[in-house]
């Protein structure tokens, strides 16, 4: 089968989507609304952006030091956070000196390529490739950040794909996140491996990477305790897991993702960074952008650790976690606001 894309899936669906919107029509289009746009999905956070970062840019004001500084401070209060602003208020302040913004419009146009340059080096969307079977993507993150609904949301487009895969119930802390687990699993007609709470998860996901091979699955999917991010003890615990399944596979994980909240704003930048420094992560997924206001924390995380942004996930859907696209992200903040 080659590598899998999930990036090439959102784009062979998105096309699909549109195509079948086309067709429908009259009455029958009332009935068959079709998904609301990434914009939409994002309207919290890009009326941060449209009402307040460039709606003082609108009209052909000359760009000069007040300008700047005020585009420098609703950016921090956007949560972008501070190195991103610092790299994009000095980008803009040499294209000025060098007369390359005349007024405001050239401003917002500027500011578009910059934020989408923020952004791209994190645009590293996840492949599965065939000849790792199976492939095991460790998932990581505190309580309450969405790693178990990312995962069985992962799970279901895998399959969707045509990829056999297996969950492990790796958080045995927490009864429901086992129980949460093994409906995902029941819904989609995925096993899932699980013990009793409290048992060690290492084991439990030692025990799936075992079942995993034995079954010929492609991809295991392991979920994971989430106690505050703060306790050493929880590192200790998923170094453990890491240590356990390179017993089986040199190379496993091949994956560890964390599930961040994007609604929690710098705080999701803290966690990403404590877990990295812990756990050497691959890849990040930021949750619950659909539902607030500080979506531009994504800037922040991007500049300040430089990881793959893997998925965003911006609603209940399953194709609502999204692989990441900067340019589409930044699209659907900004959107004609801006001219290209």
């Amino acid at each position: 089968m080659g590598i899998f894309s999930f990036l090439k899936k959102q784009k062979a669906d998105r096309k699909a989507a549109e195509q079948s919107a086309d067709e429908v029509k009259g009455a029958e289009q009332a009935q068959n609304q079709p998904e609301p746009e990434l914009d939409q999905k994002l309207k919290r956070t890009r009326s941060r952006f449209t009402d307040n970062l460039l709606g003082f840019l609108r009209g052909k004001k000359p760009v000069d030091e007040e300008l700047l500084e005020e585009l420098e401070a609703q950016l921090i209060m956007a949560d972008v956070g501070v190195a991103a602003t610092q790299r994009v208020i000095t980008s803009l302040e040499e294209k000025a000196k060098k007369d390359k913004l005349q007024d405001s419009d050239a401003v917002r146009a500027a500011l578009r390529s910059e934020l989408i340059s923020v952004l791209k080096p994190v645009e590293q969307p996840l492949e599965i490739p065939d000849t790792i079977t199976p492939f095991v993507i460790l998932v990581v993150g505190v309580n309450g950040a969405g790693k178990t609904t990312t995962i069985g949301k992962l799970a279901k487009q895998l399959q969707d794909g045509g990829k056999s895969v297996m969950l492990a119930a790796g958080d045995t802390f927490r009864a429901a996140a086992i129980e949460q687990l093994q409906t995902w699993g029941e819904r989609n007609d995925v096993p899932v491996v699980a013990q009793d709470i409290g048992s060690d998860s290492a084991s439990v996901i030692f025990d799936a990477l075992q079942s995993a091979k034995a079954r010929d699955i492609d991809v295991l999917i392991a979920d994971t305790a989430g106690r505050l991010h703060t306790q050493s003890g929880l590192m200790d615990e998923l170094r453990k897991v890491k240590r356990v399944l390179s017993k089986l596979d040199e190379q496993a994980p091949h994956e560890t993702l964390i599930v961040l909240d994007g609604g929690t704003g710098q705080n999701a930048l803290s966690q990403a960074e404590t877990f990295n420094e812990a756990m050497a992560l691959d890849g990040l997924v930021i949750t619950k952008l659909d539902g607030t206001a500080k979506g531009g924390v994504v800037f922040a995380i991007a500049e300040k650790t430089g990881l793959p942004i893997r998925f965003i996930g911006v609603g209940e859907q399953v194709a609502d976690l999204e692989v990441f696209e900067a340019e589409r992200f930044v699209d659907a903040l900004i959107g004609n606001e801006v001219e290209a």
